[in-house]
Order: structure tokens, then C-alpha cells, then sequence
């Protein structure tokens, strides 16, 4: 600054109005100023100015895995509601491993970030702790933690998986396979509470060798529709937690020559793009993806910027059946 200063032959206080615009300065000082950092290739401190008036203007962003196209893109929209507000965005991919999650809070507290949205691997509280401590503002996006009095943006996954099945069961389908999540994802949980609850409206209830272990995964998915299929008495549909699984089960499918829908129906969770590309096209509960990442971004910011206390908010999304051409009426026989 002193340099800047010199070159434009102002003061360094000038300097510090013009780069902070904590006063009015003339236009023409201003030019001057603007010119010499130019010339100079000059750049704040923005980390010094942020210690000193107590904002970095960064926030950081925790998710389970940075792989899946679901997180792929609420990262998107909360990198693009964050720099439209001005703030730079860290995101920190956590593999699904407390112990990186716990290692990333750590360095976000160290870099003195504004807030985080943050996006559990599993179930939890010692972050919720760890962040309660620290005194940095957060805001939990799409999973959620029992028992934690924080902000939140979650949405239906109870009614989603209940509306899934429901949508398979009018089809005539009644051996109803389930492909889950990890264990200790909450969205998992209450998607697979909702299809236990549809399957039970039916009189459904002797279904636990339909229900099959995933993680989210292709891999995942695929490995557990060959276990299905591998059943004494294969289910004739199938609902799978996650897109991702559900695309995995349709190469499972293909590997064994049974046709989709013709033979086996199939509808997934989330709606991201990938879905609308297999073959053929994957019916599933599409997600308010988009909104999911702006209202948790934008909780976080007037939490963040607020002098006084807010409230804690828990904001819950619906979900919506999106109808392509994986499912089909069973045939009888």
C-alpha cells in the first residue's frame, strides 16, 4: 500500500479508502489509485483484511463424496449463490470418513471462514459439537442429524420412498425389491421407511429378503439388483435409493438379458442428469437439487452477516415422481 501510495502520489490512508471504500474519494484520486495498483500488479491481503475487520468473505462446503453428480451439483449451486454474494467457496470432499471430516473442520476454523454448509457423511453429532464449539455458523444440507438443534434444508425422503413404492405397487407389481443406502445416511433410512410403510399399506409385510444393501454407488447398485435376481423368487420391480444405484442395477439388468421395463421395472432417487440418458430413461423422485444448495447457501449467509440472534429454521422440500420409460404395468402370468 505504501508503494501504491507513493506511485500515485497520495496518502496511504487514500489507498486504504479506495481498496476498503470505508469514504468518499474523489474520482480522480480514485483513478490515480486504481492506475498505480494496476501498474504496480498490486493486490490486497485479503486474508490480513479479513482478520482485522473479522470476515474472510469464504465459506466452506463439507460433502460425503464430490464424485456423485447429486453433490456435484449442490456444490454448484452453492459456489454460484456464494460468489454472486461476494464470498470465494472451499469445498472439501470427505469420502465418506468422519475423520476427514473432522480434519477439514478443523482447517476451515483455521482459515477463519464465515460458515459452512455442511452435508454429513453419516449420522454424526460429534461435528454438530465440533462446529457448536468452534462458534462458526453452519447450516446442514440434505442430511440431517437427530437431536441437533441447527439449521436445516432437508427434503421428504420419507414421502419420496413411500411415493416410489406406492407408484410400483399400482402397477401391479407386488414383490418389490429395495436397494439401500450406507446404514448411517439418513436419507437412506427414511427412503427405506417409506417403502416399508407402502409395502405394510398393502399387506406387504414379509419383505426383508427384498430389501439389499448399496452405497450410493454404481457398484453398489449393481452388486445387490445381481442379488436380487439370484433371490429364489426375484422381485418383478425395484426401487433404488440413488440414481447412481439404479443406473448400476440397469447394467446388472443388461449383463443378464432381462429387458427394461418389459420384464423388470425399476425407478430411482434424485433426478440427476445421468437419468435421462440410460437405456431407456430412468423414471425416479426428482429432487429439488438446485433449491436444496440455494436456500442452504443463503440461510448460511444471513446467519453468517446478522448481528443479532436468528432463530433456528428446518426447512423441508418435497419431492415429485418423474415418469420415463423404466416401469411398466407387471405382466400377468
Amino acid at each position: 500500500m505504501r508503494d501504491v501510495a507513493k506511485q500515485a502520489g497520495v496518502s496511504i490512508t487514500t489507498v486504504s479508502h479506495v481498496i476498503n471504500s470505508t469514504r468518499f474519494v474523489s474520482p480522480e484520486l480514485r483513478g490515480r489509485v486504481l492506475e498505480a495498483m494496476k501498474a504496480l500488479r498490486y493486490r490486497p491481503n485479503m486474508l490480513a483484511r479479513g482478520l482485522r475487520l473479522k470476515e474472510t468473505r469464504i465459506i466452506g462446503l463439507l460433502v460425503p463424496d464430490n464424485v456423485n453428480p447429486f453433490f456435484a451439483q449442490v456444490s454448484r449451486v452453492v459456489e454460484d449463490v456464494g460468489f454472486m454474494a461476494g464470498y470465494s467457496v472451499i469445498l472439501c470432499n470427505c469420502d465418506g470418513k468422519l475423520e476427514k471430516e473432522l480434519a477439514y473442520v478443523d482447517l476451515l476454523a483455521a482459515k477463519q471462514v464465515d460458515g459452512i454448509v455442511f452435508i454429513a457423511t453419516g449420522g454424526e453429532k460429534q461435528i454438530v459439537d465440533l462446529l457448536s464449539e468452534i462458534g462458526i455458523p453452519f447450516v446442514m444440507a440434505d442430511r440431517q442429524i437427530e437431536n441437533a438443534d441447527v439449521d436445516m434444508v432437508l427434503v421428504d425422503n420419507f414421502g419420496g420412498g413411500h411415493r416410489a413404492t406406492s407408484y410400483l405397487l399400482s402397477l401391479g407389481h407386488r414383490r418389490i425389491g429395495c436397494i439401500t443406502g450406507p446404514h448411517d445416511a439418513t436419507p437412506s433410512a427414511d427412503r427405506v421407511r417409506g417403502y416399508r410403510a407402502a409395502m405394510r399399506d398393502c399387506g406387504l409385510d414379509r419383505i426383508d429378503d427384498l430389501i439389499v444393501p448399496g452405497d450410493f454407488r454404481h457398484d453398489g447398485g449393481e452388486k445387490a439388483m445381481l442379488q436380487l435376481l439370484d433371490l429364489a423368487e426375484p422381485p418383478t420391480a425395484v426401487f433404488a435409493c440413488n440414481d447412481l444405484m439404479a443406473i448400476g442395477a440397469l447394467s446388472a439388468l443388461w449383463s443378464r438379458g432381462i429387458r427394461v421395463p418389459e420384464n423388470m421395472s425399476l425407478i430411482g432417487f434424485d433426478d440427476i442428469p445421468e437419468a435421462r440418458l440410460t437405456i431407456p430413461p430412468l423414471t425416479t423422485m426428482a429432487q429439488p437439487i438446485a433449491e436444496i444448495g440455494k436456500q442452504a447457501t443463503e440461510m448460511l449467509l444471513e446467519r453468517a452477516s446478522s448481528e443479532v440472534a436468528i432463530a433456528r429454521r428446518k426447512v423441508l422440500l418435497d419431492v415429485h415422481l418423474l415418469e420415463r420409460g423404466s416401469c411398466a404395468t407387471r405382466a400377468s402370468g
